[in-house]
């Protein structure tokens, strides 16, 4: 890395990190430094989304819901800026600069290393940036969880239920219920000795086994039976502060990758007699963690899922396999849901429905619908298929009621549509901050028809025209009538280089 790169980095840590909040007691360590050289993307790995979140933001999301006030250490280092940058400055949020990866124990001692003060009773929380999945409810049974277990340390755990020559994560030794000597284990019995790791494994000779210690008692485990165990390390951990500030710079890279493991503080906390327990979620799912493709396409398959369930019996979704709702929205209409007795809400399949997007009654999305940005509908409105709505950030696309907008328009910006107006399909409209489009009530626009940053009067009729920076006024003809714009065509530019062949 050059050292202009070294230099911008402290420098954006330093304006984006953000003080303590010195009323809590708890600190969420997320190790978000890695890239993932198998996820094969010039992209961070920690910048993948799920279900439209970056996995690191939705891992700091699940520590900001589970505690409140909690304090967090975001570690950065490969692609550093580019994870900055997306995070931003977040509440009691600092981040920390591993240099170079020298494994998850090293990034903990870098995060330790940059804060300035903490209370020695206080919870120290470690988290993989990856772990898209993960949620406020687990948390928070697993901060309970170790509270009551008055444990030094706790390690959450997964069970893995595929083929266990595929498991690739570091498994969960336990105590045996009798040592190699033959003794019973008797009140250790099911306590962790240590978390071995996956590569370490496969370097064992197959005819020699395993041995581990307890409390000075040996328990032996052959190859084959630590490839077959399906309990694993998740890399979530949660620790007293002073016990993990103590041992954590003992740790050493004594292993086949040379890196400092933070899995081998269980060893030390068992030679200092500090107590370690464990403890699996209720959904496997939550400690999903990728290095690759295929697995983040399975978590984002899964986030869909607990989407279509949390919503299947409010609003209708034709397709529970194709759809986006952001988790915002998605809040909104639950809490909709406990206000009022039907939403009449209606999403067609392939619809994309962005977080700052308010839902209204009775609104009908069709297929491949696209809604994104600030955009606020009113009762009674229907979007046919392919539609696309959308503005840029400050700005607001608002709708009346009783719309109806029909297939494959395109409609962008800065706009405001009126009560009982009609866009049928064919129509482009565009709206600027200096140019806003405004479509009065009861308007009809079809045809091929283009409207930029225009005022269109109440009960006009359009048709097969270009409207760029227009008033257009209702005038009334002998009859009454309001007369239609049809044709209209400005003059062109450029003539000059057209000719015909």
């Amino acid at each position: 890395m050059q050292n202009n790169d070294k230099k911008e980095i402290v420098k954006t840590i330093k304006k984006l990190s953000s003080s303590f909040n010195p009323k809590c007691k708890e600190l969420a360590i997320i190790l978000a430094a890695g890239h993932g050289k198998r996820i094969k993307s010039q992209r961070s790995k920690m910048l993948h989304t799920i279900w439209g979140i970056p996995t690191v933001e939705r891992v700091h999301n699940a520590c900001t819901r589970a505690v409140k006030g909690i304090n967090s250490v975001v570690v950065v280092g490969i692609k550093a800026l580019d994870v900055l940058n997306v995070l931003g400055k977040k509440s009691s949020t600092a981040y920390a600069y591993q240099e170079e990866q020298n494994g998850t124990g090293h990034a903990v001692q870098v995060a330790l290393k940059s804060i300035m003060k903490f209370s020695d009773d206080g919870i120290v929380y470690i988290f993989p940036g990856d772990m898209g999945l993960i949620d406020a409810e687990t948390l928070k049974s697993f901060r309970k969880s170790f509270i009551d277990s008055k444990s030094d340390m706790i390690v959450l755990t997964g069970i893995y239920n595929g083929d266990p020559k595929q498991n690739n994560y570091g498994r969960i030794l336990r105590v045996k219920e009798f040592d190699s000597r033959g003794t019973r284990s008797l009140g250790d019995k099911g306590k962790v000795i240590e978390i071995i790791e996956h590569k370490d494994i496969q370097a064992l000779p197959d005819d020699k086994p395993y041995e581990a210690v307890y409390k000075g008692s040996k328990y032996t485990f052959t190859k084959e039976e630590l490839i077959s165990n399906n309990e694993y390390n998740s890399g979530v951990f949660a620790f007293r502060y002073s016990k993990l500030k103590e041992l954590i710079g003992k740790l050493k890279s004594e292993n086949v990758q040379k890196e400092i493991y933070l899995t081998d503080l269980i060893s030390l906390f068992n030679e200092k007699n500090y107590s370690v327990a464990a403890e699996s979620p209720e959904k496997d799912y939550v400690v999903m963690g990728f290095n690759n493709k295929s697995v983040l396409k399975e978590m984002e398959a899964i986030a869909r899922k607990n989407v279509y369930e949390k919503l299947k019996d409010i609003i209708e979704i034709e397709d529970p396999d194709d759809f986006f709702i952001h988790e915002k929205v998605v809040e909104n209409i639950l809490m909709a849901d406990k206000k009022y007795a039907a939403l009449d809400v209606v999403v067609g399949k392939g619809v994309h429905i962005g977080k700052d997007v308010d839902l209204n009654f009775n609104l009908q999305l069709g297929k491949n619908v696209f809604v994104d940005g600030k955009v606020l509908f009113g009762k009674n409105v229907s979007l046919s298929q392919n539609v696309h709505l959308s503005c840029y950030a400050g700005q607001t696309l608002k709708i009346g009621n009783d719309v109806q907008i029909l297939w494959g328009d395109i409609i962008k910006g800065n706009i405001v549509i009126g009560d009982g107006s009609r866009i049928e399909s064919s129509v482009n409209m565009t709206g600027s901050d200096e140019f806003p489009l405004r479509i009065g009530k009861n308007v009809l626009i079809k045809g091929t028809s283009y409207i930029f940053g225009s005022k269109i009067a109440d009960n006009l009729f359009i048709e097969h025209s270009i409207l760029v920076k227009k008033k257009v006024r209702a005038v009334k003809d002998k009859k009454g009538k309001i007369q239609p714009v049809r044709y209209f065509v400005p003059e062109s530019e450029g003539e000059e280089v057209i000719e015909s062949l």
